[in-house]
C-alpha cells in the first residue's frame, strides 16, 4: 500500500480578538474538511485562534484563559480520526510565545513555538513573544512532519532541525501580509528551503483585512524536487485538498493571476473586512467626478454591493459641469444610492462670517481648504445619521506630499488607496473597465483637478505624476537621500520640491484613517518617523 495522506489547507480569515468566534471557525472547517475531503490533516493559520495582529491584545489579563478554554473545546471537538494543526499564543512563566498546536484523537499532543520573531517593517514581535528554540516533529499516519511557525521558514536553522529530527515533510503556518510582488518573493524562500532539505513543503496562509493589513492566502506548496504542486488562489477562503503520496504532494493550482487583477481584488477585499467586521451597515462615497473617488466608488461597489453604497456629489462654484455629469453617470452605472449636496450656500456663509477677519487678505489656499472642509463636514453628517463608514479617497502620492486637507477630504474611517501611488489608480481604473465600464472614460482621460479654484490642475501645485511617482518611491521605499534621487537622472528642484513636500506632511499622515499596506513600504506600522525633525540632507 502506498504511504498516503490527505492534507488540507484552511486558508481563512480570522478576527482579531475573537477567540470564540475563531474557535467555531477551527472546529466547523476541521470537521467539514474530514466529512467532504477525507482529511488526515487539516493546517490553519499562524495565531489563527487570536487573530493576526493581536498587537497589545496579548497584554490583557482575561486572555490566557480565554485561549486555553478555547482551546479545550477545539481538543474536545474536532472529529478524532483527523489531526488539526493550528497557531495561538500560549502562555507559560509569565513568557507569551508564538505557537502552533496538534490536536490529535480529541488530545493537545503536541506544541511548538516560533523561533524567529520579525521585528521590521509592520512586525513588533519582539515586543510580545519570546522566541522558542526547537522546531516539533509530530507523526501522522506513519509520515514524519515537521511543524514551521511563518518567518521559521526564513530562516535555515528551523528547517534544519526538522530534518535532523527525521522530518520527511514541512508544514508552515503564516500570516504574512500581502505587498505587490510578495508572491515572488515567499516562492522564492519556499524553494530555496526545499533545495536545503529537499523536503516538500505545504505553506499555509491567513487571508482577509485587518485594519491597515492585508493578507492574500496564496497558499502553496513545492515537492521534494522544488517544483510548485499546490498555488490558492489570492484573497479568496476556502479549503484546499492535496495528497502526500509516497513522498510527493499534489494538489490544484490556481493558473498565475495577473498584478493588477490580484491588487483589485486585495483593495476590495480590504473595504469589505473593514466595513462588515467592524459592523457599519455601509459606506459613504464621496464621489466628485475625478478618478480617485470614480475608483473607491466602485471598489465599494464591488465589495459591498450597490446597495450598501451611498455616493454624494458636492458641487461648488468651481466644480466643472462635466464633474457633476460623470458622477451622477458613474452613480447611475453602479447602481448606488447617489445624492446631490452643493456646498455653495454654506461657503457663502462661512465667506461672510470670516470676512472681518480677513480684511486686506487675498483668498489664497485657505478659501480651497474651506470648501474641502465643508465637504468633510457633510459626508461626516450622513456618516452619523446611517451610520455608513465615509471611505476617503486620497490616494499614495497625495498622502506623501500633503496634497489634501485635514477635516477635509482626510475625513473618514477607511482609507483604500492610502498605499496605491496615482498611476495605479488609472491602472486599476482602466483594469476595472475591462469588465465592464462603470467609471466614465471621460474620467480617467481628462487632467486631475481638485477644483478648488478656478482652471485648476493638479500639476499647479506638484510635478506630473508619473514623475512625483518615482521619486517617492526612490525616497519612501528605498530610503534614498535626494542626492542619490538626483543622481539618477531626475531634476534637483523637483526632487528637493518633493522631499520637502514629504518632510512636512508628516503631521498631516498621523491623522489619516488607516488604509491598506500595499506596497513595500507603506505610511503607518512601515514607516515611523518623527514629526518634529531635521533631517534635509539624509
Amino acid at each position: 500500500m502506498p504511504n498516503s495522506l490527505r492534507i488540507v489547507v484552511a486558508q481563512r480569515p480570522f478576527c482579531v480578538g475573537d477567540i470564540a468566534g475563531n474557535a467555531d471557525v477551527i472546529i466547523a472547517d476541521a470537521t467539514r474538511a474530514y466529512a467532504e475531503h477525507g482529511a488526515d490533516v487539516v493546517v490553519f493559520p499562524e495565531l489563527a485562534l487570536v487573530g493576526y495582529p493581536p498587537d497589545d491584545l496579548l497584554l490583557r489579563t482575561g486572555l490566557p484563559a480565554a485561549v486555553q478554554a478555547a482551546q479545550a473545546r477545539i481538543a474536545a471537538s474536532v472529529p478524532d480520526a483527523v489531526t488539526v494543526v493550528y497557531g495561538h499564543p500560549s502562555y507559560e512563566g509569565g513568557v507569551c510565545r508564538n505557537s502552533a498546536s496538534v490536536v490529535q484523537g480529541g488530545v493537545q499532543r503536541a506544541i511548538t513555538h516560533k523561533q524567529a520573531l520579525p521585528n521590521y517593517g509592520v512586525f513588533d514581535e519582539k515586543r510580545h513573544f519570546s522566541p522558542g528554540t526547537r522546531s516539533l516533529c509530530f507523526h501522522c499516519k506513519g509520515v514524519r512532519i515537521g511543524l514551521l511557525v511563518c518567518e521559521d521558514l526564513w530562516v535555515p536553522e528551523p528547517s534544519a532541525q526538522a530534518l535532523a529530527d527525521g522530518a520527511e515533510l514541512l508544514i508552515s503556518i503564516n500570516a504574512s501580509p500581502y505587498t505587490r510582488g510578495k508572491a515572488l518573493q515567499r516562492a522564492e524562500v519556499i524553494r530555496s528551503r526545499g533545495r536545503e532539505t529537499r523536503l516538500p513543503i505545504v505553506y499555509a496562509n491567513l487571508v482577509g483585512g485587518q485594519d491597515d493589513l492585508l493578507f492574500d492566502g496564496a497558499s502553496q506548496a513545492i515537492d521534494a524536487d522544488g517544483d510548485s504542486c499546490f498555488v490558492a488562489p489570492s484573497f479568496s477562503d476556502g479549503l484546499y485538498p492535496l495528497d502526500f503520496v509516497d513522498g510527493r504532494l499534489q494538489g490544484p493550482i490556481c493558473e498565475g493571476e495577473e498584478s493588477l487583477a490580484v491588487l483589485y481584488q486585495g483593495l476590495v477585499r480590504a473595504v469589505r473586512d473593514y466595513v462588515d467586521r467592524n459592523g457599519f451597515p455601509g459606506a459613504i462615497v464621496g464621489l466628485s467626478g475625478g478618478i480617485d473617488s470614480a475608483l473607491v466608488a466602485a471598489l465599494a461597489s464591488d465589495a459591498l454591493g450597490p446597495e450598501r453604497v451611498r455616493t454624494v456629489a458636492m458641487p461648488s462654484r468651481y466644480t466643472a459641469d462635466m464633474s457633476n455629469d460623470d458622477a451622477a453617470e458613474q452613480a447611475r452605472r453602479l447602481g448606488t444610492l447617489h445624492a446631490v449636496i452643493p456646498v455653495e450656500p454654506a461657503f457663502t456663509a462661512y465667506s461672510d462670517m470670516l470676512a472681518a477677519s480677513f480684511a486686506g487678505r487675498a483668498a489664497d489656499v485657505t478659501e480651497e481648504n474651506l470648501q474641502s472642509r465643508i465637504r468633510g463636514t457633510l459626508l461626516m453628517a450622513l456618516s452619523n445619521k446611517f451610520g455608513h463608514v465615509v471611505l476617503t479617497t486620497g490616494n499614495k502620492s497625495e498622502m506623501a506630499v500633503g496634497y489634501a486637507t485635514l477635516y477635509g477630504d482626510m475625513c473618514g474611517g477607511f482609507a483604500p488607496l492610502k498605499d496605491v501611488y496615482k498611476g495605479d489608480v488609472w491602472r486599476l481604473a482602466r483594469w476595472r473597465n475591462r469588465e465592464q465600464e462603470v467609471i466614465p472614460q471621460r474620467v480617467i482621460d481628462r487632467p486631475p483637478s481638485a477644483e478648488l479654484r478656478a482652471d485648476q490642475t493638479d500639476e499647479d501645485s506638484l510635478p506630473p505624476y508619473h514623475v512625483l511617482d518615482e521619486v517617492l518611491r526612490l525616497y519612501v521605499e528605498e530610503q534614498c537621500a535626494a542626492a542619490d534621487i538626483v543622481e539618477r537622472g531626475f531634476d534637483a528642484e523637483v526632487v528637493e520640491q518633493i522631499t520637502k513636500l514629504v518632510r512636512r506632511a508628516e503631521y498631516k499622515r498621523r491623522q489619516a484613517p488607516p488604509g491598506p499596506k500595499v506596497t513595500p513600504v507603506a505610511f503607518g506600522r512601515d514607516r515611523r518617523f518623527p514629526i518634529t525633525a531635521r533631517y534635509d540632507a539624509l
